[in-house]
């Protein structure tokens, strides 16, 4: 625990005359004392083993991304595939594609009561084989779908492969982000969580490349070499699972204290018991983990809802990962080639190479964002990529409004159109892609976290479930009079964003609990804080800047 304890003196006088006496030094943090104090004692190397070993073990917690970002493509692209759309009698919009994409967010729904026990009863790594495992199935099921006998029967495999790969995806998408949260090094916490959720795009631009590298082939190995593909890193989880050690917080919280004690000094303490950081860690886990909590009731959802501050971290949940979802690039997610013939390109070669490359993109900005997570903070990141958002669509709007009105041939609008798309992924993945997989997790104290994910992805399913009914049915319809809705709606999302969402930064999750049980938790957490700190690293007293 720090030092700080009964001791710390919060007068300003105190402060500043262990700074006259030369005792202490001024340090003005923003963020918790003790974990500065943590952080100025023993500064965690990158240069460590133990260090690279760990991120190879969160790489498979990674891997649970990939996993959603390939379907992600998938779909989308296949709709720009000829041959696929032959083979099932289907279209890339109206209600063929509207209902076949949305069976992935139905199964996903009907798989959230199954997220908090899986991951919860017998913990975080059995959680992403039970949802890697049924992505196996799911995809097993699509990809035989071209030894049915008619194209009825092969689209009732292909919703019912979807559906699956929802239900799984339900459970996975929660277990990967819930272990590298709780299982990376508190110091670096939010960058490596940032960084997991870029892992979303190394499985879009596989799907994208499969995609596009399946055009060269003929009939129908076209689209079923993407489709099975697919397998490749829920595999890739369940046959490294076994090998990667599991949550300490689990293990605390369900009486395997020995064994979390063991996981933080090998993991976070390079070895050392005494490391400020292990020390640090199970002061904390004693003080705020609740080893009889609801967790361990498979059905007992009361954590969610007992206390004000439990409701607002868990409305904090759900409102960003609904918003995230409906700032618009559901649509350009699942639907860009629709969305693409809305500005003159209709050839399936070439869709498939903006699609391509417009994943490529997507991932170097969020590669780019990532890194700043911890520096710029993560209420500036997402407040500032929602107003690109929003200004993006006006320029996407604009665009391909002149394109319809010069009756499809203003070569120069569709050019446009093409570059506000970019333009508007550049924005999206800087600053909300690198917190979906990390803000929602963090706002969540441990009894909450496996439960409140489950309602986090019920809030990604409803949002999907609009991004993949309505749009496809919006665009045949209206057209690029949709994009006027988005503009609309991200001014709101902004609006909601900076008055009720927290800064998290520089905290260990269980120090969050002070932030929601204040009365104005935004506003707590952005005080800064200026702390005396001896040539140890040890904070002698604090008050507020």
């Amino acid at each position: 625990m720090s030092s700080l304890g009964n001791e710390k003196v919060e007068s300003a006088t105190k402060v500043e005359q262990l700074v006259e006496a030369n005792l202490a030094e001024v340090k003005v943090v923003k963020g918790s004392e003790a974990y500065a104090e943590a952080l100025l004692k023993e500064k965690p190397s990158m240069s460590s083993a133990v260090t690279w070993k760990l991120i190879g073990c969160l790489l498979i917690g990674c891997f649970c991304q990939t996993v959603n970002g390939f379907d992600g493509s998938l779909f989308g692209g296949l709709t720009a595939n000829s041959r696929f759309l032959d083979y099932f009698h289907g279209t890339n919009d109206g209600e063929w594609a509207a209902l076949n994409s949305a069976m992935y967010q139905i199964g996903s729904v009907c798989g959230l009561p199954f997220v908090g026990p899986s991951i919860d009863l017998y913990g975080r790594r059995v959680g992403m084989v039970t949802g890697a495992f049924l992505i196996i199935l799911g995809c097993i099921l699509n990809g035989l779908t071209l030894h049915a006998s008619n194209y009825h029967q092969a689209t009732s495999m292909l919703q019912g492969g979807r559906f699956l790969l929802g239900f799984g995806v339900s459970i996975l998408s929660s277990a990967g982000p819930i272990y590298v949260v709780e299982t990376a090094h508190p110091a670096w916490r939010g960058i490596i969580t940032a960084y997991c959720n870029t892992f979303w795009f190394v499985g879009s631009i596989l799907a994208s490349g499969a995609v596009r590298g399946g055009l060269n082939l003929t009939g129908n190995a076209s689209w079923q070499l993407p489709m099975w593909l697919q397998l490749v890193f829920p595999s890739l989880i369940v046959l490294f699972v076994a090998f990667i050690p599991e949550s300490p917080r689990w293990l605390f919280v369900n009486n395997k204290r020995t064994n979390a004690v063991q996981t933080l000094t090998k993991w976070h303490g390079n070895g050392n018991p005494e490391s400020p950081w292990v020390k640090l860690q199970l002061a904390e886990y004693e003080d705020f983990l609740n080893t009889n909590g609801t967790d361990k009731t498979v059905w007992d959802y009361r954590a969610l809802f007992k206390t004000r501050a439990s409701r607002y971290r868990l409305a904090c949940n759900c409102i960003f990962s609904i918003f995230a979802q409906w700032a618009g690039n559901g649509v350009l997610t699942y639907f860009l080639p629709a969305v693409l013939d809305t500005a003159g390109y209709h050839e399936d070669v070439t869709q498939a190479n903006i699609n391509l490359a417009y994943a490529c993109f997507q991932f170097a900005c969020a590669l780019f964002g990532a890194a700043f997570v911890d520096k710029a903070g993560r209420r500036p990141m997402m407040l500032g990529s929602m107003a690109g958002c929003c200004i993006m669509w006006i320029g996407v709007t604009a665009s391909t409004a002149l394109f319809s009105q010069s009756d499809d041939t203003n070569g120069a609008a569709a050019k446009a159109t093409v570059a506000c798309i970019f333009l508007f992924g550049a924005v999206f993945s800087v600053g909300i892609t690198p917190l979906q997989a990390l803000y929602p997790v963090e706002v969540l104290s441990f009894e909450m976290r496996a439960k409140g994910m489950g309602f986090s992805s019920l809030s990604v399913a409803i949002g999907g479930l609009l991004n993949q009914f309505a749009w496809p049915i919006s665009l045949a319809k209206i057209g690029w009079h949709t994009y006027i809705i988005f503009i609309v709606w991200d001014a709101i999302q902004w609006g909601v964003w900076y008055t009720i969402m927290p800064e998290t930064k520089n905290r260990t999750l269980e120090e969050l609990d002070k932030i929601f049980e204040a009365r104005r938790p935004v506003k707590e957490s952005l005080i800064p804080h200026k702390l005396a700190v001896d040539k140890e690293g040890t904070v002698l007293a604090s008050e507020v800047a």
